[in-house]
Order: structure tokens, then sequence, then C-alpha cells
């Protein structure tokens, strides 16, 4: 990251919590330690903290506030949101919040919780682009993030407008790629690049409206945990009626 938020959350997750690696494990005194996966480098949602090697964002908080008031222990693993969806599937997780957009494909394979934020893609160019639009960006390269909905995007409109898609592994080094011109443009979630070009001072712009506005949800594999996805429901329910969720949102400016 180049430029890295003072956050408080440490004062939340060190109560009754112990490093390990860069993950973080809550210690309860008894019960089931819940294996949770999510990105490393999706900010404000998730991303590592330098100063204290810890990850932090939206989802982490959430998490944490979650599981607090639901009083369950848990393991995060930041490896990445491919790496999160195939560990859930594979069942070496039991959950995964990684700003993961509820769409109805993904009810195939996932069963998820409420949402708990809204957000769509938005088209993403160098800021002297002058890319105005998507056909604009007929035989063009275009950056995609596997696994999301970005992506997902771009593969459904690439032959109708005429460009070719190029994969990356992680946000920033698909924004890196726009801003040194390897490719003309990137489909991302609105929140997160808006953030990451104010505070990360990004050589990057957006460009026209949001697109297929839809919410984040908590996912666990598909008729599995069903009592991981009760608890973050009413755990979620609860933070919003005492004004934690508020709090958490208004920290990363939302």
């Amino acid at each position: 990251m180049k430029k890295i938020l003072s956050l408080e959350l440490a004062s939340v997750m060190c109560i009754g919590l112990a490093s390990c690696g860069t993950g973080t494990k809550t210690e309860e005194n008894s019960g089931k330690t819940y294996v949770i996966y999510s990105d490393n480098s999706f900010a404000p949602f998730e991303y590592l903290d330098s100063t204290t090697n810890t990850y932090v964002g939206v989802d982490m908080d959430i998490l944490a506030a979650v599981a607090k008031d639901q009083g369950f222990a848990y393991e995060v693993k930041n490896e990445g949101f491919d790496a999160a969806m195939g560990a859930v599937q594979s069942g070496q997780a039991d959950g995964m919040i990684a700003g993961m957009t509820i769409t109805d494909e993904r009810k195939k394979t996932f069963d998820f919780s409420d949402g708990y934020f809204q957000d769509g893609q938005i088209l993403v160019v160098a800021k002297d682009s002058k890319v105005a639009s998507e056909s604009d960006l007929s035989g063009q390269k275009v950056a995609t993030k596997i696994g999301t909905m970005g992506t997902d995007y771009a593969e459904s409109i690439k032959a109708e407008v005429g460009f070719e898609t190029v994969n990356y592994e992680d946000s920033p080094t698909m924004y890196t790629a726009i801003e040194n011109g390897t490719n003309a443009a990137c489909f991302e979630d609105r929140s997160v690049v808006e953030w990451a070009i104010k505070n990360e001072n990004l050589n990057l712009k957006t460009v026209g409206e949001v697109i297929n506005p839809k919410e984040y949800g908590f996912a666990v594999k598909k008729g599995e945990n069903a009592e991981l996805i009760k608890m973050f429901n009413d755990g979620l329910k609860n933070i919003k009626a005492s004004g934690e969720y508020d709090k958490i949102l208004a920290k990363y400016g939302y």
C-alpha cells in the first residue's frame, strides 16, 4: 500500500485474540474455531497494515464485531479472493468474507449471509485517458482480477465491444497495469477503486455510472456451516441496531 490509514482495529481484535502469522485467531475457552478466508489486497475491505503486520479493513472489523457479539472463535487467513473461494469450496475454510458480491450464479456453490454492503462495478482508466465509455475500449486490452464481478462483466461484453482481457491476481497489480499503459482499463468495485484513488494517489479515474449494484455477503460452502451463517446474520443485526456497524463504515469514509 502506498498509504496506510491509522486504524483502531487492534483495540477491537486484541480482546481475547492472538496473532497467527498474517492472520488472526480468537482464543475462546471452548468450542470450535472457524477458519475464515479473505482477500489480501482489497482496500478498504481488507488490506495489510504494515505498521502492525495485520490485515485490517471494513470486512475485518465487521467480522470481529459479529464474532464478539455472537461469542464464536475464528481464525482469519488472508490468501486472496480466488484462493478464498477455492478454500471454501474444498472444505479447507469454513467461510469467507472478502467483498464478495451475492449473485444467483454463486448461490449454486455458496450459501450467503444477509447483505452487509452494497456496491457495483465501474469503468476505470488512466487519468489522462481519452476513454469515455465502454465503446472506446474496442481494440484495447482490459485488465481483470481473477474470480471477480469486474471480470465477469468484462467477459460478458468483450466480444460485442471488441476488446481483449488480461488476468491479474490482485487489484494493485491491475491498477499498475493501467497506470503504466499496459492495459487501457478495468472494471472494479466502485467503493474500492475510488478509495484507492483517493488514499493512494493513483493516476486513475472512474468513468460513467455504477454497473449492476448488488450486496456483499459472508459465504460458506453450500449446504454446510448453517450455524455460522445464522450467527453472522444475528450478529450483523445486533451491530446495526447498536450503531457499531455505522461506526465501522464511518471509519472508512462511508
